[in-house]
């Protein structure tokens, strides 16, 4: 049974996820049975210092992830918060701790990629990220301008998250004050400081919903109201879209 929900004229939403939103559109989970890729450790490949040991290997990683991640669709649950935006305008915003890029192919726009983008690429020493869907499976790319080495516009493990992207949701927060709508959605909350928002939501008086498959009790006992079910099939209905 989905609790109802009342959004008012005032309401503003704000929403997370996570992983298990882009699981049910069939998106490879980031690491592999035991945390291993390969029989590597994913931080070999999703850290400076594993770049720096073996670029062509972390490029083949993500060119890997890439081809991956062309091949799903945006899911009803990715759908539903792009109407959802559609709706409320600048009164949504939607954080993701996903880097395929589904939710912008669904529509929304309001979006803070906090853990970056994977069909992006940036310069070691120069560029500011920009769209790409190469591949790079023989060859580490280089800077056109300056040559540096090219690397994927993620956030790797021992990397500080955009400082601008959390003043961002920051300031939603503190604006909405008690208009706030939280919504963790496909995240298990073990993550910082994304794991942290509820608590931020909760301390401006703010409404908290975790929607998740399988939420663990500790996380889930933060939460206002707590739905258990796939984010496909509970967003829409939540959110009468």
């Amino acid at each position: 049974m989905i609790p109802p929900l009342h959004l008012t004229g005032s309401s503003k939403v704000l929403v997370l996820t996570g992983a298990g939103v882009s699981a049910e559109s069939g998106v490879p989970t980031f690491r592999g049975i035991g945390g291993l890729w390969e029989g590597r450790r994913v931080e070999e490949v999703a850290s400076p210092e594993g770049f720096d040991a073996d670029p062509k290997l972390v490029w083949r990683f993500y060119s890997l992830r890439r081809e991956g991640a062309a091949k799903v669709a945006p899911n009803p649950g990715h759908h539903a918060l792009a109407r959802l935006e559609e709706r409320l305008g600048d009164r949504f915003l939607l954080a993701t701790q996903n880097v395929d890029g589904l939710h912008a192919r669904s529509g929304s726009r309001r979006l803070v990629a906090i853990h970056g983008e994977l069909f992006e690429t940036r310069c070691e020493a120069c560029s500011k990220p920009f769209h790409d869907e190469q591949t790079y499976f023989d060859d580490v790319p280089r800077c056109p301008t300056c040559a540096a080495r090219l690397r994927p516009n993620i956030v790797w493990f021992g990397e500080m998250l955009d400082p601008a992207h959390l003043s961002r949701i920051g300031r939603f927060i503190e604006t909405a004050g008690r208009d706030l709508v939280f919504f963790a959605v496909g995240t298990s909350g073990q993550v910082y400081p994304a794991a942290g928002f509820v608590d931020a939501a909760r301390e401006v008086g703010g409404q908290c919903w975790l929607v998740d498959v399988d939420p663990s009790e500790a996380y889930a006992a933060r939460f206002d109201h707590v739905v258990r079910g796939p984010s496909g099939s509970v967003l829409p209905a939540l959110f009468g879209v």
